[in-house]
């Protein structure tokens, strides 16, 4: 199926309903739900996606793995999906969100899916795809994209407008002091809200922000810069230690 909503479809008598679906750029899903799990996959492009423990910024060939009625936003830049609706019952994964890796079997798959009849015969190949479908989706890795963010409006708030131009050097003084904390006061709420001490998410930060970048074919040495870095080894180095490789590998990976 193509190109239609969830909502037409929710309460189909399969596992599975598999929607192929190309966005505007810039397009903008609001907050909304789904009574099934669903696995959200991007071929091209970069997804914005927000829940209420934090933000991933996803580039292609990624999928976000998004629990049942769990609120949801997303943002498409330059986006074409392939989304797997799963019944709750037959959920494969956490109930919370991630962002998995999807291997070439399991894209395939996930292409294969798009173009299953609506009501599949639950004998055959149609069945034996949907089963094999859930088994790749279940042994999926996870990877650590999320940047967490905090519940106080007031810092969550910054945290936003960080991560829309983020500047490494900016310390925690300066946060402090815009929040009418002390350092050490702040650097305790600080983790409190996230679970993370604040330079290490800056850190992260940093490299949410630069996937899309790198993507899109922006320089390491521009990134580097526009992230605060005086120098892209720094960047790498930081790059490096947070994704367990150099943007380098990740740029040869996955621009498309």
């Amino acid at each position: 199926m193509y190109n239609i909503s969830i909502a037409k479809l929710d309460h189909t008598p399969r596992a599975i309903v598999a929607i192929g679906t190309d966005y505007n750029h810039g397009q903008v899903l609001d907050w909304h739900s789904h009574r099934r799990a669903q696995l959200l996959y991007g071929m091209t492009g970069v997804m914005h996606v927000e829940v209420a423990q934090g933000t991933w910024i996803v580039p292609p060939q990624h999928a976000v793995w998004i629990a049942a009625d769990v609120p949801h936003k997303v943002v498409m830049l330059g986006v074409s999906t392939r989304s797997v609706y799963i019944e709750p019952e037959q959920s494969v994964r956490s109930s919370s969100c991630e962002v998995i890796s999807v291997a070439p079997l399991l894209r395939e798959l996930l292409c294969a899916a798009a173009d299953l009849p609506l009501i599949y015969e639950l004998n055959g190949r149609d069945a034996l795809l949907a089963e094999l479908l859930l088994a790749e989706i279940k042994a999926a890795d996870k990877l650590s994209l999320l940047l967490p963010m905090p519940a106080d409006e007031a810092l969550r708030k910054s945290c936003a407008a960080f991560l829309q131009q983020p500047d490494i050097k900016q310390s925690t003084q300066q946060w402090a002091k815009k929040h009418y904390k002390s350092e050490r006061t702040f650097i305790r709420w600080f983790k409190e809200q996230t679970g993370v001490v604040f330079s290490f998410w800056k850190q992260q930060a940093c490299v949410t922000y630069s996937l899309a970048l790198l993507v899109e074919g922006v320089a390491v040495t521009q990134v580097a810069n526009l992230c605060g870095y005086d120098n892209p080894a720094a960047f790498a180095t930081m790059f490096k230690r947070i994704m367990q490789y150099p943007p380098s590998t990740f740029i040869l990976t996955h621009r498309t």
